[in-house]
C-alpha cells in the first residue's frame, strides 16, 4: 500500500482589493482542496495569508510554513501554491526557498504551473519568476503614479489620515469615490493643546519638551485617538508633520523609510489646524532642545572656572 504525500496549502493575496479582482483566498483554497483529492494527497495543514505582499518574505504565516518545512522531520511532504507568485515575486528569494524546502525533503508544487524537477523544468520555474517580478515591478510602477496623480489633484491615498483630521467623500468618478481630508473636531483641540504646551507650556513653567508633553496628557487622561497613552514618537511627529499647517507630503518615504528626492514628493493642499507662525517657533524650540543639533554646554573644566580660581596667587607679602 502507498503512502500518500502530506500536503500543505499555503493562500496569499496582497490586498482586499487584489481578493475581489484576482484569485480570492477561498478561491484559492477550493482549488488546492480539490488538487489534493484528485492526486490522493493527504492535506496536512493550511496556511492563510490574508494581506501580504510576495515580494519579501516578512509573512508571518510563510515564516511558520518554512520553519515547519525545514524542521526535522518536516511534517509534510509538499507545499503547494495555486501560482508560484502566490508564493514569491521575486526569483531570487524563490529559488532560496524553494532550495531550503527540498534540502528537507520538502517540493513545492503550483496547480497552475505544473512542472517536474529535472534542470529544464527548473530553468522554466526560474524564468516564470522572473516574469512574475517584473509584473509585480511594473504594476508598482503603475500603482504609484496613479496615486501620485491623484496627490496632485488634491484628492486624499491611504485609509488612516493624521489624528485631527477624518477622511471624507469629495466627488465621484464612474465607480470611484474621490476622498478629501477635513478637521475632526474630536480630535482637533488635541493637536492644538500640543502645539500651545509646546510654545508656553501649561502656565505654570515654561515651553514643554516632547517627554513633558506626552506625560501632561497621559495624566489627565487625554488619549490618542485609538483610546490608547501618548508615546514622545507620537508626539514628536505631530509637531514636526507639516500636514497640521496645510501641506501634507505624499510618496515622502519609501518602503525602507528613507526620504526620497523632492522631485517625487507630491504635497497636498489640507485645512490647516495650526498657523504657520506656531509651526515654525516650535520647530525651533525642537531644534534647541536637540543635543545633536545644540551642543552641551560645558560644566567643568578650564574654561568654566570662576575668575576668581583661574587669576594667579597673589605675591607674598
Amino acid at each position: 500500500m502507498t503512502v500518500p504525500l502530506r500536503a500543505a496549502l499555503y493562500l496569499r493575496v496582497s490586498t482586499a482589493r487584489q481578493a475581489e479582482h484576482d484569485v480570492s483566498i477561498p478561491d484559492q483554497k477550493r482549488q488546492g482542496e480539490a488538487y489534493c483529492a484528485s492526486r490522493g494527497y493527504q492535506l496536512i495543514e493550511t496556511y492563510v495569508e490574508p494581506g501580504a505582499s510576495a515580494t519579501n518574505d516578512r509573512r508571518p504565516e510563510f515564516q511558520r510554513m518554512i520553519e515547519a518545512g525545514t524542521s526535522k522531520p518536516a511534517p509534510f511532504d509538499i507545499v503547494i501554491v495555486h501560482s508560484f507568485s502566490r508564493f514569491f515575486r521575486d526569483h531570487f528569494e524563490l529559488e532560496f526557498y524553494v532550495r531550503r524546502l527540498a534540502k528537507n525533503g520538502v517540493r513545492l508544487i503550483s496547480i497552475t504551473q505544473e512542472i517536474g524537477d529535472d534542470p529544464m523544468h527548473v530553468m522554466m520555474r526560474q524564468i516564470m519568476a522572473l516574469f512574475d517580478e517584473y509584473q509585480s515591478k511594473e504594476n508598482a510602477k503603475h500603482v504609484l503614479r496613479a496615486l501620485k496623480e491623484n496627490a496632485r489633484q488634491g484628492f486624499w491615498n491611504g485609509s488612516l489620515p493624521p489624528i485631527g483630521y477624518r477622511v471624507v467623500a469629495a466627488k465621484q468618478r464612474g465607480a470611484k469615490i474621490k476622498k478629501k481630508l477635513e478637521i475632526d473636531p474630536l480630535h482637533a483641540d488635541t493637536i492644538r493643546l500640543i502645539y500651545r504646551l509646546a510654545l508656553e507650556g501649561d502656565g505654570t513653567s515654561g515651553p514643554m519638551g516632547v517627554k513633558n508633553i506626552a506625560a501632561y496628557l497621559n495624566q489627565r487622561r487625554i488619549f490618542t485617538r485609538d483610546g490608547g497613552r501618548w508615546g514622545i514618537g507620537q508626539v514628536h511627529r505631530i509637531l514636526t508633520r507639516t500636514t497640521y499647517v496645510g501641506r501634507h507630503e505624499f510618496n515622502k518615504r519609501g518602503k525602507s523609510k528613507a526620504l526620497k528626492p523632492a522631485s517625487e514628493i507630491v504635497t497636498v493642499a489640507v485645512p490647516p489646524l495650526i498657523d504657520q507662525a506656531t509651526f515654525d517657533a516650535v520647530q525651533a524650540h525642537l531644534r534647541a532642545r536637540n543635543p545633536k543639533v545644540t551642543p552641551a554646554r560645558v560644566v567643568s573644566g578650564p574654561t568654566s572656572l570662576p575668575a576668581s580660581a583661574s587669576a594667579p596667587p597673589a605675591a607674598a607679602p
